[in-house]
């Protein structure tokens, strides 16, 4: 059975009251706080970084899963690492030189994840899939948030999940970018592991019951 683990993303909190949202997320079933990091270069959009990480590490007691849509990566790792950070996502679109970064990742002492576009096929990972800790599937185009599912999504996810089987059985598949109940349940289905949901969980009426609801799909 599908491991099924959620991850807020405070890219939708209210950053009025960041503090409180994070306590709102401490006491949920939530398994992760998902950071998304955008430098406006490789996506649109800019949205915060290492400062407010360092403040979110400290109120945090889930693990920080932070997302890096940003061009060179590797020049802060260590940064991210003495942040906060438990989990560093790289886009696979930025790193030329990605075993290397990987590497990187994992000697600082934090997971080492790598993220794909929507265009882009899951088979570039082949050669690199056995040193991941997760890889993470974008469901939309990077840089904003509120945005439609793109249902492609799903055949990524089943081809990965033969990819992890054979090679790396341990490895999770994480999923970014539409999810609803509705998506979040046919992507646990087709394998998916771990569910980033923002507008989603910060809009609705309940978001601690939102989240916890997740776990039961």
């Amino acid at each position: 059975m599908t491991t099924r683990l959620i991850a807020p993303s405070i890219l939708s909190a209210d950053f009025s009251r960041l503090g409180e949202d994070i306590e709102m997320i401490n006491q949920s079933h939530a398994d992760y706080i998902h950071c998304d990091v955008m430098d406006g270069v490789f996506v649109p959009n800019i949205s915060f970084g290492i400062p407010v990480i360092e403040k979110v590490a400290e109120i945090a007691k889930k693990p920080l899963d932070v997302h890096l849509m940003i061009v060179n990566p590797d020049n802060y790792i260590s940064a991210f690492q003495k942040a906060g950070a438990d989990i560093l996502t790289v886009h696979y679109e930025t790193c030329p030189h990605l075993h290397r970064t990987v590497s990187s990742i994992k000697e600082a002492g934090m997971k080492a994840s790598v993220c794909l576009n929507p265009h882009t096929p899951v088979t570039v990972l082949d050669d690199i899939i056995g040193d991941l800790d997760m890889v993470l599937l974008m469901s939309v185009n990077p840089g904003f948030g509120g945005q439609s599912f793109i249902k492609n999504t799903y055949k990524k996810v089943r081809l990965l999940k033969e990819m992890i089987a054979a090679k790396n059985p341990s490895c999770l598949i994480e999923v970014d970018g539409g999810v609803n109940f509705e998506t979040g349940l046919n992507l646990y289905d087709a394998g998916a592991d771990v569910l980033v949901s923002g507008s989603f969980i910060f809009k609705a009426d309940d978001p601690i019951a939102a989240i916890n609801h997740f776990k039961t799909l």
